[in-house]
């Protein structure tokens, strides 16, 4: 029961990433910038060391807000790369980013004398160790980024979804609402890798979203069906964690892996039975 109890924080921090992530797989997804969490986080990382070079403490507000303010450059580049260069995809560039931005925080930590180890926390993450004031302070920020989605979200779909369609409309600034997509997705994997890691949060981002696409074209049918899956992988997860006295991140990102295998199999049978009834009733009407 103690134990049961302990992971109650875990569990509530893995239902906000759920909410956020789930939604914004969507938008990633159909864009085809599957790796784009990744080099921001890389970013983010960079701004991160930056800020121990010049003296800032690595666990304040500066130092947060220096990330942050890397994200948002990194925001900037795709935004103005998918506007120009439309021949060579966005994910070319978002892998050259995140090299680049990999090479330049090694280099950085090479040059810092210490506090680089909450770099490693940043990148691999920890949920077991978030507080009740870290769920309370990412549940608000995602609130008001997922309010923010919500109150302008045919614009953002319409980016999303259809890129042609979307570019001639005269009312539709194509590049500022990129960049708003991108800086608030900014926020959100700042916020979130500190708490999961960047394994986790890409799951929590890309396979619910994947999950869905099996059985759904429809956007609201999508979210519906990412949000239960992330919901019952969390909790089966955590169980798990428990059960076998593993990680428990790296645990639910084991068993996201094997959730989507059994919607796979369940969509492969389902079609294939689906298939031999129209056959048979093709058969019949003959």
């Amino acid at each position: 029961m103690e134990i049961l109890q302990f992971l109650i924080l875990p569990f509530l921090a893995s239902l906000i990433l759920t909410g956020i992530h789930a939604y914004l797989g969507v938008h990633v997804v159909e864009r085809g910038v599957i790796f784009v969490d990744l080099a921001l986080a890389q970013i983010a990382a960079l701004g991160a060391t930056t800020a121990i070079l010049i003296g800032m403490d690595p666990h304040g507000t500066g130092a947060y807000w220096m990330s942050l303010g890397f994200t948002f450059v990194g925001a900037a580049i795709f935004t103005f790369v998918r506007s120009r260069q439309k021949r060579i995809p966005l994910e070319a560039f978002i892998g050259i980013t995140y090299a680049v931005a990999s090479a330049a925080a090694i280099i950085a930590m090479s040059k810092a004398t210490g506090e680089t180890e909450h770099l490693k926390d940043m990148l691999v993450g920890n949920i077991l160790a978030v507080s009740k004031h870290d769920v309370i302070k990412t549940a608000v920020l995602y609130g008001v980024i997922g309010l923010f989605h919500f109150i302008f979200r045919k614009k953002f779909l319409a980016i999303s979804l259809s890129h042609n369609s979307a570019e001639p409309q005269p009312q539709l600034n194509i590049r500022l609402w990129d960049f708003l997509f991108y800086a608030s997705f900014g926020f959100v994997v700042t916020s979130s890798v500190a708490i999961a890691g960047v394994l986790l949060v890409f799951c929590y981002l890309v396979v619910p979203s994947v999950g869905a696409m099996l059985f759904a074209d429809r956007i609201g049918t999508r979210l519906a069906i990412g949000w239960t899956m992330g919901t019952l992988v969390s909790a089966l997860g955590c169980y798990c964690s428990v059960f076998f006295d593993t990680p428990t991140g790296a645990t639910i990102v084991c068993t996201f892996g094997a959730v989507l295998v059994v919607m796979a199999a369940v969509k492969a049978v389902f079609f294939k039975v689906r298939k031999e009834q129209t056959e048979m009733a093709e058969m019949v009407t003959r």
